[in-house]
């Protein structure tokens, strides 16, 4: 393919922790057999982004940052299916986002409904730069999208802000709630309401929870998660025996039904265990970072008959249970709110040190 050959980009390139990024020019390749050419139009800085900025996660470098992406097809190469995951056809000019993550559909644990872990895996956003391979992250101008990438078409009435996080934080909590079960009637504990406990406390309210608790250690987040489904609202730094003990008051007796850990925080996943009733069960999803290892009582476990569950990313079921959620919710919830600031591709440091100095849910690159 030689179409877009003459095709350059913009993009910025980070070296590691401590590091400038450099914003660059280079060459977009041509396609190669399945793949297709996106003009990337607006990311959302996500907390895994974070992470990798500050050194407590580890990326080849360099790297493009950013997965949380919506482009705009630029071209589709004639061996790609062109169509979507609902079916919908692709042409040059769709608004679209996409799957984190690609894989070899045929490799043992993609057939076991777990993609995100399968053969030949490809996670935009975590790619090291090498010779022609460099758009493949969302501080750039384009994005080229491998075979088998999970590809959706938006509504042109969602904005790029709120599109954006359905194909990491909004998937990854579809996921979550596919682990859990059926929430419905159930009580709910949802710890961290960071990006992905406020689209929990959402989604479960919506999947039919008798009653959700939305705990972290912010009060402003906690105040914020009423907003999107959540009943009950505490602060974690208070005395946890005491919060445990409204917890299962409120509850009958009987305890939490499902705990969410969004945070990551050894000391909330703690808490959520002992916090299940009879049967509960735990959902992790928060800790994809290096933290101390957990403390509890297996004979707790095995006398209440608890599950713990974990979830890395998502499959491609989660990514459409996404979509239709957002699609059909984004208005309901005030998602629309919570890119507090947008900067452009040049300004990508300002962009991550006004994230990590406020600590908003997003903020958000407009290319």
């Amino acid at each position: 393919m030689t179409e877009h050959s003459a095709l350059h980009g913009k993009l910025a390139l980070f070296d590691g922790p401590g590091e400038p990024f450099r914003l660059k020019e280079l060459r977009v390749r041509a396609l190669q057999p399945g793949e297709m050419l996106v003009r990337n139009i607006y990311t959302t800085i996500c907390g895994s982004d974070l992470h990798t900025y500050c050194g407590l996660r580890q990326e080849p470098c360099p790297t493009v940052l950013g997965h949380e992406i919506v482009g705009e097809i630029v071209q589709l190469h004639p061996d790609h299916p062109g169509v979507d995951l609902f079916g919908e056809p692709l042409q040059p000019g769709d608004r679209v986002t996409w799957t984190i993550f690609s894989s070899d559909p045929a490799s043992f644990h993609s057939l076991r409904g777990m993609p995100q872990k399968g053969d030949g895996l490809y996670k935009y956003g975590h790619v090291r730069v090498s010779g022609e391979e460099a758009f493949h992250g969302g501080l750039a101008e384009f994005c080229v999208l491998k075979a088998h990438t999970g590809i959706i078409k938006l509504p042109e009435n969602m904005p790029a802000s709120v599109a954006a996080t359905i194909n990491c934080s909004v998937a990854t909590v579809a996921g979550a709630l596919r682990m859990a079960g059926d929430v419905k009637d159930k009580n709910i504990l949802i710890t961290g309401m960071g990006h992905l406990g406020i689209t929990c406390a959402a989604m479960c309210r919506e999947a039919g929870a008798a009653w959700i608790a939305a705990a972290d250690i912010t009060a402003k987040r906690v105040d914020d998660a009423q907003r999107f489904g959540a009943d009950g609202l505490f602060d974690m730094k208070n005395d946890q025996a005491e919060l445990r003990g409204i917890l299962r008051e409120r509850t009958g007796g009987k305890g939490i039904d499902i705990a969410f850990d969004m945070s990551g925080s050894p000391e909330a996943m703690e808490f959520g265990l002992s916090c299940l009733g009879i049967g509960g069960c735990a959902v992790w999803i928060g800790a994809v970072f290096n933290t101390r290892p957990l403390q509890f009582s297996p004979e707790y476990i095995i006398r209440n008959l608890l599950t713990i569950k974990g979830l890395h990313n998502y499959n491609f079921d989660d990514f459409r249970y996404a979509f239709d959620f957002m699609r059909g919710n984004w208005e309901k919830y005030p998602f629309g709110s919570l890119v507090e600031k947008e900067f452009p591709l040049e300004a990508a440091k300002e962009a991550f040190e006004y994230a990590l100095a406020n600590r908003p849910l997003r903020v958000g690159v407009r290319l």
